[in-house]
């Protein structure tokens, strides 16, 4: 008999027809699994379908299962990945100055909230050094992209970045307030696992101090943004969102307090929600199944 809990997760996503539910339900059962959660989207204007299994299951069927699922996969025409459970995602944190974000990822961290190993914090400034070292997480400093660095100091302050998470084997990388654009090859290589904090609500006021513009404009909701990065500048698909209401009583500083919340919890729950494969990516969408 599976286990009490569920040991296999199963994510995926195809054009949309008659029965698919039921034939990966029939091939569960068929290896004596038993589904315990079932999350799924018809698309009916783009005609996709997206969906997420969690499954009870034993170890030596479990290897059955993914096994024989490639069959029906291809019939399906789809991209589906398996996760067995327990599991713990290789993560990697990049900063810069601000330590609200990654104070708010280590607390979450520390109390067993996420499923993930941090192997490193990676920063192009100090300031966030003491905190990480005393939380026992290794601390890299590129000092190649430290403000004022050229275009080549900073190729190569990327290829340093790119050469660590190469060799922590990360699966997941976060920009938790890192103020550098990624190169495109870079994008390009960790599609789908760069995710970053923006600080508004997407589109967006863009260039420095946005909550002044957002005072001077006399906005009504602040908020801020968490997307997969692409190498179109914050245009990636959208994970999560949170706003607050505000009006003309607040100042440029009030802003920016409710900004920096706004940030903790939209990165926050965006993370929770990808290292608990909870999101599908299409074209430039995130599907995201909250539990």
């Amino acid at each position: 008999m599976p286990s009490s809990s569920p040991s296999l997760i199963l994510k995926i996503q195809c054009p949309d027809q008659v029965g698919i539910v039921e034939q990966i339900t029939a091939i569960v059962a068929a290896h004596d699994g038993n589904l315990t959660q079932v999350s799924q989207f018809a698309d009916t204007i783009n005609q996709w379908f997206f969906a997420r299994f969690e499954i009870q299951i034993s170890e030596q069927n479990s290897t059955k299962l993914q096994a024989s699922f490639v069959d029906l996969a291809h019939q399906l025409q789809a991209e589906w990945d398996f996760r067995s459970i327990p599991y713990r995602m290789k993560t990697a944190i990049l900063v810069t100055k601000a330590n609200h974000c990654l104070q708010e990822i280590l607390w979450r961290n520390q109390t067993g909230e996420y499923p993930i190993e941090i192997t490193s914090v990676i920063a192009n400034h100090l300031e966030c050094q003491e905190l990480v070292e005393s939380s026992g997480i290794q601390f890299h400093y590129i000092d190649e992209l430290k403000a004022g660095c050229n275009a080549e100091e900073k190729k190569l302050g990327f290829a340093k970045i790119d050469a660590l998470l190469t060799e922590e084997k990360t699966e997941l990388a976060i920009l938790a307030r890192f103020m550098q654009i990624i190169p495109e090859d870079m994008c390009e290589k960790y599609k789908g696992k760069l995710i970053n904090i923006h600080h508004s609500l997407l589109p967006a006021f863009i260039g420095a101090n946005p909550y002044q513009q957002a005072y001077d404009r006399g906005v009504k909701f602040i908020g801020a943004t968490c997307h997969y990065v692409t190498a179109d500048l914050d245009a990636g698909p959208i994970i999560e969102q949170e706003i607050r209401r505000v009006n003309h009583n607040y100042t440029p500083e009030d802003l920016r307090l409710l900004g920096r919340e706004c940030e903790r919890i939209a990165l926050a729950n965006g993370i929770e929600y990808h290292v608990n494969d909870r999101t599908l990516i299409k074209s430039n969408k995130a599907i995201v199944f909250s539990k």
